[in-house]
């Protein structure tokens, strides 16, 4: 057994406040930086559950208001307002949904370098998610209503133990085509070594160069 190398665990005290760079490696080049469109983002999050939230506050605003017109008594009324302040729960999910799409667009980050996608996100704390090219096993598109006026897309990636969505990307499928085919060279490269490694290294710790 080799020795321990003693400075291997030593921390690094400056940190970028919650930014990409804290979590890459030190050999590590980011190849692309995207955030979602804005404008499709925040369409998307007001548009995901309207049906939903409508039909609910269709249904009790309808039976509050016949509530009024009966004038029921007070004891009838301290018991409603509670009952209906949870019962429209979907219609409070839906406005803070919306309430927060601004914080939550600010925070997003897809970042792709050679060996991995990195997604950062989060409304008030901050998470970062990593999705190696070797462990995506496929990489689908969806392109909804709201995406085809804004010109954007989602990216679905199923990777071997997690799955992840790259939420209203312009250009979608160029960014596809370009996921798949890293994915493709570097799963080849993993299992047939090819061209793509350099000369001066053949082994598996060489660097992947995206042509």
């Amino acid at each position: 057994m080799g020795k321990l190398d003693e400075n291997y665990f030593k921390m690094d005290d400056n940190m970028k406040q919650n930014q990409i760079e804290d979590i890459l490696d030190d050999d590590e080049t980011v190849l692309l930086r995207l955030k979602p469109k804005k404008l499709a983002f925040i369409l998307n999050a007001i548009a995901s559950m309207l049906p939903i939230a409508l039909l609910w506050l269709i249904f009790d605003g309808t039976f509050i208001t016949m509530i009024i017109i009966s004038k029921a008594p007070a004891f009838v009324w301290a018991i409603l307002v509670p009952f209906f302040a949870i019962h429209l729960m979907p219609v409070w999910m839906w406005i803070s949904k919306i309430i927060t799409a601004k914080a939550s667009h600010k925070n997003i980050e897809y970042v792709f370098t050679e060996k991995r996608i990195i997604i950062r996100s989060g409304v008030i704390g901050i998470d970062f998610k990593n999705i190696y090219y070797t462990d995506i096993k496929g990489v689908n598109l969806k392109v909804g209503l709201i995406d085809r006026l804004c010109k954007v897309g989602d990216i679905y990636i199923q990777a071997l133990d997690q799955s992840a969505v790259l939420f209203d990307i312009e250009n979608p499928y160029f960014i596809l085509r370009k996921i798949q085919k890293i994915v493709l060279d570097i799963k080849t490269d993993v299992f047939f070594p090819n061209n793509l490694r350099p000369d001066e290294n053949s082994g598996f710790n060489t660097k992947y160069r995206p042509k």
